[in-house]
């Protein structure tokens, strides 16, 4: 058995950060697995290994997705960095509210927010797409989903998205988010039922509680996944939304001649620019990987975009085609980590994108801004400079 081939390439480099894509594909050469010896991180590139990786949560553990060991202590307990049998008792609760069934009283209120919000955004003519959309939209839905009230809601963008960057490294964009990340945390640890709005996800996390359904004083924990995990990840993808169908309005055309396309559209957005940088692992043995070892105890990286732009599995991936409809992307995760908060994502996602395409015939977009970004791979500032209303 040999190890896998190594590469000298930083990940969580600026440049890599602001467009990984062609450390990607030089990484995907290599090997399905490479050793980053900057990051002394072992790389999963392609898309079999990955989807392979995610299933098996003996042997790739979840008790390290972050890349610093702060981070995965303060994480400790949380369902995003346990294997089962914990996890899985911890994530029925954050699921019963995010389950199909649950989310479907939901639907018609976030639709009806999102077409408001894009009419009024249209009318202006000219707007600003995260701030005024990408993170306005989200930030509204799970306030009130989770029935944050007052500093907490003011606090919601801050909190969210320092819980994505302080799972890289020990770099200055982690050391930085960490107090942030703390408040956060320091508010979920003694988070009443009483602070949260009565009828709201949150007050039925603290009945479970109650009932004896979770372990005690898991209730806030659970509640610092909604924000931790939720918010800036979504904002993400809604900002990919409005940055793409501006710079590929034909696609956007498809989807106005035919509606029932826009699940298939946000599939693509996702595949084509995963809001996910790297997610960690650790092996917990010797793990094969087409004739190389990842030894015992590692680090594992797992880029979940380099995996959905892998040719082997689909054709022409530098492509943006919506009628591609890739439902097996990675950007969710997969198997028992499966992102558990996707389905009230693409709620929100479709509700844009179906107001867009249905009140916008073209979205004349500016240059994008990014910024370097440990976990959450999102657009910074998006000008829409003219919208030529449907």
């Amino acid at each position: 058995m040999t190890p896998p081939p190594a590469s000298d390439v930083d990940l969580f480099a600026d440049d890599v950060l602001v467009d990984p894509y062609p450390v990607y594909a030089e990484l995907r050469e290599l090997g399905p697995v490479v050793h980053l010896r900057k990051n002394d991180v072992y790389a999963l590139t392609r898309y079999d290994v990955i989807r392979g990786a995610l299933a098996d949560w003996e042997s790739f553990s979840s008790t390290s997705i972050a890349f610093n060991p702060m981070a995965n202590e303060a994480l400790t307990g949380t369902s995003l960095a346990s294997d089962p049998p914990v996890h899985t008792q911890l994530r029925a609760t954050l699921t019963e509210n995010l389950s199909p069934r649950a989310l479907r009283g939901l639907k018609g209120q976030i639709e009806a927010k999102a077409d408001a919000l894009v009419a009024e955004l249209v009318e202006k003519g000219s707007f600003e797409a995260i701030d005024a959309l990408a993170r306005a939209f989200p930030l509204e839905v799970v306030a009130d989903l989770i029935g944050f009230k007052g500093h907490v809601r003011d606090n919601m963008l801050r909190w969210g998205q320092a819980a994505m960057q302080v799972l890289g490294p020990m770099n200055q964009r982690t050391a930085e988010n960490f107090p942030i990340a703390g408040e956060l945390y320091a508010w979920c640890s003694q988070v009443k039922a009483t602070d949260l709005a009565e009828g709201s996800v949150g007050r039925g996390i603290f009945d479970a509680e109650a009932r004896g359904t979770i372990p005690p004083d898991t209730a806030g924990h659970i509640i610092h996944q909604y924000l931790g995990a939720g918010v800036d990840t979504t904002m993400a993808a809604i900002g990919n939304v409005v940055a793409l169908f501006g710079s590929h309005p034909d696609q956007l055309d498809l989807i106005r001649e035919d509606p029932s396309r826009v699940p298939a559209a946000f599939n693509e957005v996702l595949r084509f620019w995963a809001p996910i940088h790297a997610w960690g692992r650790r092996v917990t043995k010797d793990v094969d990987i087409d004739g190389t070892v990842v030894p015992a105890g590692a680090q594992v990286a797992i880029l979940l975009g380099a995996g959905n732009r892998d040719p082997r599995h689909y054709e022409n991936p530098d492509a943006f085609l919506v009628e591609r409809n890739p439902v097996d992307h990675l950007s969710f995760g997969y198997g028992p980590h499966g992102c558990a908060g996707q389905g009230l994502a693409r709620l929100e996602a479709h509700a844009v994108i179906e107001a867009l395409s249905r009140r916008v015939k073209h979205l004349v977009v500016g240059p994008e801004v990014r910024v370097p970004s440990n976990t959450t791979r999102s657009i910074e500032e998006l000008p829409v400079l003219e919208v030529i209303p449907a």
